[in-house]
């Protein structure tokens, strides 16, 4: 099966919807690894590069969308929820302007860039700014798809995008809804919930599970915030174990926002399966297997959620 990254679908997104002139791109001199090049040379009378100062790049979209524009600001994700917080805060967040912020080479996966680079903490950053729809797509279909939800929504939207090549889970008939997890496969036993690229190492970590008679259900959430507390709560309840996997700290990503939802629903053992250091350099590969983001690193996890059940 052929793979694609999903910073190559958001600029081909960028392509296909930006016939609609309310829509203008905006980059910090990043624009061949963001791939918004690909809107520039499109639709170059509405892109406009920043120059590497990610804090003025996002005033400058706040300004656009004041006046009635579609604003899409991109850079890298450490730079974008790490660098321009405070002007994603005050300028975007606060007076809840429709700025899409397109952060791409988020997690370890960026591979020899090392720590400074691997951007580990956006999702939660962004989840603290209230209003932030926070996207994560696992695939080609489903970044085209978040895309295009985000110029649909009215307001502040942060899209995650990865540098690494990965496998469609989606088929072609997929249906995308902003705030709706997917459920992939049922399962009685434990429900694993993941996001982004870590959605590939779930179903293959559902298939190890079933080589030892485990029946995992896999849901996929790509809308982190607002989260989707029904499915999440309905496979607490059906399975009475959860494992979360990320490309993420595990503090303040999609296990915590799964964690909260339990908590408040339908208590059951949680595990969490995400970085609790910085980053290193490396291949995307070696650097995946080294923090345990993996399909049998998350196969363990559920054995441990199950093991924990009353």
């Amino acid at each position: 099966m052929a793979k694609k990254a999903t910073r190559e679908s958001y600029g081909a997104a960028l392509v296909e919807y930006g016939k609609d002139e309310r829509i203008v791109v905006l980059d910090a001199d990043l624009s061949k690894s963001t791939k918004t090049e690909m809107f520039k040379k499109a639709y170059p009378e509405r892109f406009i590069n920043c120059g590497i100062a990610e804090g003025n790049m996002m005033s400058v979209a706040a300004g656009l969308a004041a006046s009635g524009k579609i604003a899409f600001a991109s850079t890298f994700a450490m730079f974008a929820a790490g660098r321009a917080f405070e002007q994603i805060r005050n300028s975007i967040g606060y007076p809840h302007l429709n700025v899409k912020i397109g952060a791409t080479h988020a997690g370890i996966s960026v591979g020899e860039d090392g720590a400074t680079h691997q951007c580990l903490e956006d999702i939660g950053l962004m989840r603290t700014i209230p209003d932030m729809v926070i996207l994560n797509p696992a695939d080609d279909i489903e970044a085209m798809a978040c895309v295009k939800a985000a110029i649909e929504h009215d307001g502040p939207v942060y899209m995650r995008f990865g540098r690494l090549a990965v496998e469609d889970v989606n088929g072609a008939d997929y249906q995308f809804e902003l705030g709706k997890g997917v459920q992939l496969f049922d399962g009685s036993d434990v429900t694993i919930i993941a996001t982004g690229l870590m959605v590939g190492e779930a179903i293959k970590a559902k298939d190890l599970l079933a080589e030892e008679g485990i029946s995992a259900r896999v849901i996929n959430i790509h809308t982190i915030k607002p989260i989707d507390a029904e499915i999440i709560a309905k496979a607490a309840k059906e399975t009475g174990a959860i494992v979360t996997a990320e490309e993420h700290s595990v503090y303040g990503g999609l296990g915590s926002a799964v964690c909260e939802v339990v908590c408040e629903t339908c208590p059951v053992p949680v595990k969490v399966v995400g970085t609790k250091a910085f980053g290193a350099s490396g291949t995307p590969a070696a650097l995946l297997e080294a923090y345990g983001l993996n399909a049998k690193n998350i196969a363990a996890q559920a054995k441990e959620a199950i093991a924990l059940k009353k």
